[in-house]
């Protein structure tokens, strides 16, 4: 008996942080947060991704290309205030991807729609490969995390 009692204290600083940390994970859950993210039992949920891409529309004036992207930004503000973006950049230059959205959006279908209200992808300027992604509720607070910390709007 005395030998296991020993053995429990040997082992006991192991499972030690562990349990302290599943307490402390518990402690900090916060259920209305949770559910006003859509986060299930992981924290997680389902978003479309939007790789953008350079589309098919060549030789534009570019008033006309400048002003399509002026409507592009316009529409990216747009779906984020509507709560429907929740991530979205160019990406440095490559050969074929210009930029990602990631999208709260259920499906592929919906994903689409949102995507198909961008005057550059109506006018072939840009565009899409859209996938099903799973990824952290918590995505939804980056922009109001972003608007405290840009010193100038796009």
């Amino acid at each position: 008996m005395k030998a296991l009692y020993i053995t429990l204290l040997l082992f006991a600083p192991l499972f030690a942080p562990s349990l302290v940390h599943a307490q402390s994970n518990q402690a900090a859950y916060d259920s209305t947060l949770a559910k006003k993210l859509g986060a299930d039992e992981y924290g997680m949920k389902k978003y479309v991704m939007v790789l953008l891409k350079t589309g098919t529309a060549t030789g534009l004036p570019k008033t006309q290309t400048d002003s399509l992207f002026a409507g592009h930004m316009q529409n990216i503000n747009r779906l984020a205030d509507s709560g429907k973006l929740v991530v979205a950049g160019p990406f440095f230059k490559n050969d074929k991807y210009r930029g990602i959205f990631i999208l709260n959006a259920d499906s592929l279908e919906e994903g689409k729609k949102l995507v198909e209200t961008d005057p550059a992808v109506q006018a072939k300027l840009l565009d899409m490969d859209l996938l099903m992604w799973y990824g952290s509720a918590a995505l939804a607070e980056t922009l109001e995390i972003h608007k405290k910390i840009e010193k100038k709007s796009h």
